[in-house]
């Protein structure tokens, strides 16, 4: 599964681990999706991952 928001296309970010020490190594924050119907711009309905902003926002079907 793609964890992309197929409303919004927010994906999954990089950044670091900072350990007590300050020393850095990478990781990723990974985005909350969840597969849903909704009402797309046209009026049908779609099934696809999106995001939890996305769900707050949009028309459910």
């Amino acid at each position: 599964m793609s964890r992309v928001c197929s409303i919004c296309g927010k994906g999954q970010l990089s950044g670091n681990n900072v350990s007590h020490s300050k020393r850095r190594t990478r990781r990723t924050f990974k985005v909350n999706v969840q597969k849903v119907s909704y009402v797309d711009a046209g009026g049908k309905t779609v099934n696809g991952y999106v995001c939890a902003r996305c769900l707050k926002t949009v028309e459910r079907a």
